[in-house]
Formats: C-alpha cells, sequence, structure tokens
C-alpha cells in the first residue's frame, strides 16, 4: 500500500510533539554518578561549590613577595633594596623579599607581588623599583570560586569542562537524571538479521534506531525480530511496558498485515496516527499503562525521519535533556525540489563547496556551499540518507523550492 493514503487524517507535526509531551511524564529516577562518569547527564539537584578556587592566596605573576609598605619609596630612579630569599624561605619579615612563581602560594608575611620586570637584582639583595600598593598582583583566596557558590542548577547537563570545575571546587559525586530506557522492536514477516533469501530484508531499522538512542541520552534494548502477528506484537509491547518508551519499527500504515495501530488502541489508546511529513507519514503514537509508544514506517528513511523528528525530541523530555537545534550550512540549491502542500518535506542533499577560482572571482575566499537533492530518494532508499551530508526541511506552506535558492541543509547525525 501506498504510504501517503489510507489514514483517516494527519496530524501536523508540532501538533504531534505537543500531544506526545503532554501526555508523557518526565521520569523521576535519580543516580548518584562520580564525575568519570557524569559526562552528558543531566543535574538533578543543583551543586554548590565545596571549597574555594584557589583557597589560598596565590602569586598572580613570576616576581618577588613583598611586603607593600616597604615599597612605597620605591621608582626606577631611586630603587628600594631588599633582603632577597629564593623560594620557600619561610614568612617574609620587614625588609625582605622572597622570589615566587605565577600560581604559587603566597608567603606569609607578604601582601603584594613586584613583578620580576621591575627588579634588578644585586648579589644578595633585589632592587624595587616601583611600589606597590597591598594585594598587587595576589590572586585572592575564591577569586575564581568561592566555596559554598552555585555552580550549576538542576536541569544542566555536564560538559567535560563542568566536570573540571567540580573536581576543582571538591565535588566527587553528582545525583543525575537516569537515562530513559527504551525498548526497541523490529516487526515484519520479512525481516532476517543476516543471509537473507530472495524476498527477504535484513533487519536495518531497528539497530539503526537503537544506535540513535544511545546518541541522544537512552539506553536501548534492542529487541528480537517479531512476526506480523496480532498476538506476538501484542506480546511484544506488554513485555516492554517496564521501559520509560517503547519504539516500534514497521507494521504501522493501514494495509491488511498492519496491526500496530489496532494492537495499541487495544491495549491502551492511540494519540496519533499519521503525521503531515513526507517521508514518514505512517508515523504514529500512543499511550499504554502510561508507557508512549512510537510506532515508526517500515521504510528506512521514514524510520529516520520519525525517529529524528519524534523520537529524539521525546527522549529529551523524558530524560529532562536539552533540546538543541542541529547545525545547518547555508547553501544554494542546485536543482528544484519538489513538495506538497500540507506536508513538512526532508529532502536529502549532499554538499559541495565550489572552488572560487572557478566561477571567475577576483577574492581569493572561500567558494560558495552548493546543495544537490540525491537522485535516489524514495523513502526506501537507504542510501539516500546514509550518504546524503544533510536534509533541506520544506515546510508545510511551500509547494517546492525553486533551483538557485538559498536554503538551510541540516545535519541531523551531529553529535549531540
Amino acid at each position: 500500500m501506498d504510504e501517503e493514503h489510507g489514514f483517516d487524517g494527519v496530524t501536523r507535526l508540532a501538533a504531534a510533539l505537543e500531544t506526545f509531551r503532554e501526555a508523557v511524564t518526565p521520569l523521576g529516577r535519580t543516580q548518584r554518578r562520580g564525575l568519570a562518569a557524569a559526562e552528558r547527564r543531566v543535574l538533578a539537584t543543583p551543586v554548590d561549590a565545596r571549597r574555594s578556587v584557589p583557597h589560598f592566596e596565590r602569586a598572580a605573576m613570576d616576581g618577588y613577595a613583598v611586603r607593600a609598605s616597604d615599597t612605597f619609596d620605591a621608582t626606577d630612579r631611586s630603587p628600594v633594596a631588599l633582603d632577597r630569599f629564593e623560594v620557600g624561605a619561610g614568612s617574609v619579615a620587614p625588609g625582605q623579599a622572597q622570589w615566587v612563581h605565577t600560581g604559587s602560594p603566597l608567603p606569609a608575611g607578604a601582601d603584594a607581588v613586584v613583578k620580576v620586570e621591575e627588579t634588578t637584582r644585586r648579589d644578595d639583595q633585589v632592587e624595587i623599583e616601583t611600589a606597590v600598593a597591598e594585594g598587587t598582583n595576589v590572586a585572592p583566596v575564591g577569586e575564581d570560586v568561592r566555596e559554598e557558590q552555585r555552580l550549576f542548577e538542576a536541569g544542566h547537563q555536564l560538559r567535560p569542562s563542568d566536570l573540571g570545575l567540580l573536581k576543582a571546587t571538591g565535588v566527587r559525586e553528582v545525583e543525575v537524571y537516569e537515562r530513559p530506557t527504551v525498548g526497541v522492536v523490529p516487526t515484519g514477516d520479512e525481516l532476517v538479521q543476516d543471509g537473507p533469501e530472495p524476498g527477504e530484508v535484513v533487519e536495518t531499522n531497528g539497530f539503526t534506531v537503537s544506535r540513535y538512542v544511545e546518541r541522544w541520552g537512552g539506553t536501548a534494548t534492542y529487541r528480537q525480530i517479531v512476526s506480523d502477528d496480532p498476538a506476538a506484537l501484542r506480546s511484544a509491547i506488554q513485555r516492554d511496558l517496564t521501559k520509560d518508551v517503547v519504539v516500534t519499527n514497521g507494521g504501522s500504515s493501514v494495509g491488511k498485515r498492519d496491526h500496530l495501530a489496532d494492537v495499541i488502541d487495544d491495549l491502551g489508546e492511540i494519540l496519533f496516527h499519521g503525521v503531515a511529513v513526507k517521508p514518514g507519514h505512517p508515523v504514529g503514537a500512543g499511550l499504554v499503562e502510561d508507557t508512549p509508544v512510537l510506532m515508526l514506517p517500515g521504510y528506512p528513511v521514514s524510520t529516520i525521519v520519525g525517529a529524528v523528528q519524534l523520537l529524539r525530541p521525546l527522549l529529551k523530555h523524558v530524560g529532562h535533556l536539552p533540546v538543541r537545534k542541529p547545525p545547518a550550512v547555508e547553501a544554494k540549491l542546485a536543482r528544484k525540489i519538489p513538495s506538497e502542500i500540507g506536508a513538512r518535506t526532508f529532502a536529502r542533499v549532499s554538499l559541495e563547496t565550489e572552488d572560487a577560482g572557478d566561477s571567475g572571482a577576483d577574492d581569493t575566499g572561500d567558494g560558495e556551499t552548493i546543495a544537490e537533492p540525491t537522485r535516489a530518494s524514495g523513502a526506501g532508499v537507504l542510501s539516500s540518507v546514509a550518504l546524503a551530508d544533510g536534509w533541506v526541511v520544506v515546510p508545510e506552506s511551500r509547494e517546492g523550492i525553486p533551483a538557485g535558492e538559498t536554503v538551510a541543509a541540516e545535519n541531523w547525525e551531529y553529535d549531540e
């Protein structure tokens, strides 16, 4: 059956996303994690510094630690001579100066540092050639971070630089939300894992989706292939109701062998079935015992579009993860992209940068980026996605994009 027909109605993508978010509650389970295991995790509670950084007064310059009052009369023409000591010689008494390196502790008794460029060594003495005030070239305690200072609020996703800051301030563990668990269920009598005979198809959709789940912050359980039998589908969905999300691949349309929507409707409720996207129209979703079930179509490109546009934001919502727009490259469209009014179209493109010299340009800057729509553009042509550099989104309000227009090619594969 043509995947674009046979539905009672279609839902706009924005409305489908809103329905999903309203029906699904973000998970509340948390766990303690050491810093090495906390990268990209989302804080469940605020985190405060346990110690100041720096936690001691330190020299901000290479030079001599002094008592500022000893330098008040110093000038380059009339320097003040102080007794010179090397690093670690003890406290600095009146009339003394002790060599310090940048970052080293300020010796007891000293309250300023004179830069080495403003001094001259004379045997056991050093001549100070400029007057300094108390605190000059000294990094005070807590200059970077103060003890008990709020570092991150709940909901912050931890980056490597954040982890370094936490370690510096004495934080060793953080409380984070658990990663959402996802059961990925490939369906179809024609599917095999390897060695296909004529009429059989190697299962790739569930495998691909399970990899996306891991990239997007979830924990995937990639299940064995389930036949198109309603009883088998029912059992597979019920088995994974302990997961935070269930994702099925295939059987989501309205053909004679497409039973998933009826099974989910019998077990729970259908939230939407048929979304105004192309490819990917037969995507649907339901709720069974408070567990969201996302039905992705059987065609590979439709699966990827549905996963990126619906599963990704759902996982972010469930796992308290931030939603970021994918990076996009502006390019000139080489050929027209056709589309239908009322459906959001995802047209795969390859990107090439023209040599500026080839166009006769006088400047030596970068050439223009050209977006070439892939010629193999069917929903079942997996290579049209795997070998593309991005896709151009044609909004529902437009009937195609003409050649020569500047478009944004989104990189949906970016590593978050």
